[in-house]
Parts: structure tokens; sequence; C-alpha cells
């Protein structure tokens, strides 16, 4: 029973950063109606550059603050210079621009930082916390931390005009311009936000996967499966699905023991073919009907 709640407590803590993952994946999609298959990427790189300020002496916090900015700078930048001018165009331009740019990140953090693992600092520490130590002070902080997050968008979204505005042009972009939304810079801001929420995963996930051009594979590939699952229109269903990936990834990989570690990855993938196969829109997503 104890081994039991750990797991459950564990895979809460690595599904907040699938959450995160997932929710980012899910903005960009609303903003743009494509997959971003640079998240990982982007959320590596800004991790990078976390770690550099880290080593040039800013505070942890200071530079946790000066990554997300940047992130947010960086992510608008992607959408002004590199999508908007291939807006209209076809699908599997979007999909080369995003394989491009997923190989351009990772050799550009190789060559700038080189490919060896690094130690990533955590400001909450590494101590078991509770008489069981069923949980890490560095989880419990994952947690809080996204949970923040969480409530910070939450708010957003709900209460101010450009989370509405944002809303509105994912929604039904042609109203939205009609009643004066720009909503060409709802999309750069919806791309921002994004960037800044990876880069958030990516500080708390570094810690434990430590730091290397190749860390946000398995996380990204987690963070798909937990916005399938959720919707890939539903950005509370996104939440949701990563804290569910990651509890399922934690309890199969500790009692099914033709699972073990390696093969832990391969149930994203089911995850993602069973509910495209048995529920396309998701736990939280709704039926799109088209008038004919």
């Amino acid at each position: 029973m104890e081994l039991l709640l750990q797991q459950i407590l564990a895979g809460l803590a690595t599904g907040t950063i699938y959450a995160c993952i997932a929710l980012a994946i899910v903005m960009t999609y609303l903003a743009i109606g494509h997959l971003n298959f640079a998240q990982g990427e982007m959320a590596m790189f800004s991790t990078f550059v976390a770690w550099q300020l880290i080593q040039w002496g800013v505070p942890y916090w200071i530079t946790f603050l000066a990554t997300i900015s940047l992130s947010f700078l960086g992510g608008v930048l992607i959408e002004r210079v590199v999508l908007r001018p291939i807006h209209n165009a076809p699908v599997l331009s979007h999909v080369a621009v995003f394989i491009g740019l997923l190989a351009i990140l990772n050799s550009l953090a190789g060559f700038i930082w080189n490919f060896s693992v690094k130690p990533f600092p955590t400001p909450f520490g590494t101590a078991a916390l509770g008489e069981g130590g069923f949980v890490s002070a560095h989880q419990v902080g994952m947690i809080a931390v996204t949970l923040v997050v969480l409530a910070f968008l939450y708010a957003f979204f709900r209460f101010t005009r450009i989370g509405l505005a944002m809303r509105a042009a994912a929604a039904d972009p042609v109203s939205a311009r009609l009643v004066g939304i720009r909503v060409d810079w709802m999309m750069a801001l919806g791309w921002g936000m994004a960037s800044s929420i990876g880069a958030i995963a990516g500080m708390m996930i570094a810690p434990i996967v430590f730091l290397e051009p190749n860390m946000m594979l398995g996380v990204l590939l987690y963070g798909f499966a937990g916005a399938v699952l959720g919707g890939l229109a539903s950005p509370l269903g996104a939440v949701c699905g990563g804290l569910i990936v990651g509890v399922i990834e934690n309890l199969a990989g500790t009692f099914i023991p033709v699972i073990g570690g390696e093969l832990k990855f391969t149930i994203a993938l089911v995850v993602i073919v069973a509910v495209l196969l048995m529920k396309p829109q998701g736990l939280f997503g709704r039926p799109v009907l088209h008038r004919v």
C-alpha cells in the first residue's frame, strides 16, 4: 500500500511537468491549428539559458523569471519571423518547419554548450519529506510551481481583456477580427506564453533528468500523450491528461514487470493510439461538427 501511494504521488509530481508541456502544445495548437514538434527543444534551449545565467552567478529565482521573459520574447519572435510568412501554407510545410526548428535548436544547444550531461540546481532541495519519504522536496516544489502557473493562466484567460481576446481569436478568428481583435498578435502572444510554460517545465524537470540537448525527448512524448488524452482543444484537458499519463507511467513501470524502465516510453504511444482510435477528440474535447 505504501509503495502504491509513493508511486501515485511521484506520478503526480512528474505528471505536472507533462501537464505543462501538454498545455504548451495545446496553446500552440489553438493559436495556429498545428502541433509544434519543436516544443521540447524550445524548452530545452530555455533551460540551457537558465543554466548559463546561474553559472554567471545570477540568483536562481531571478534566473527563473528572466528565463521565462526571454522565452516569451523568443516564442513571439519565432511566430513573427518563422511562422507568420507560412501562415496559409499547406500542413506539410508547417511540419517541415517544426522539424527544422527542432534540429536547429538541438544542434545549436550542442554547439554552444556541448552534449555533455550537466547537473541543474533545484531551489527546493532533494531531501525526502514525511515519515515514509514518499516524495522529495523538489517533487513537492514542482507541484507547487505548476499549480501557481495554472492559477495564473486561469486568472489571465478568465479575467483579463487580453486573455479573453486570445480565447476569442482561438475560437473564431473571423468574428474576432470583426470586433477589432488583432488576431495575428494574439497568435504571437499564444506562442510566447507556450514558450514560457515550456521553459518552466524544462527548469523543473532538469534537476531530475539532468541537462543535455536531448533531455526533453521523452518528456515531449509524454506531453503529446497528455494533450491527446485530454483533448487538443482543451487546456484543462491537457493538464488532466498530463497528470493521468504521469500516474499511469509510474504505476505501469512499477507493477508490470515486463514494462520495466526503458519500455515505459511505449506507454505514451499506446495512450496516443488508443485515444485516437476510441475518442479522437480526447476525454475533455468535444466533437467538431461541420455544416454542409
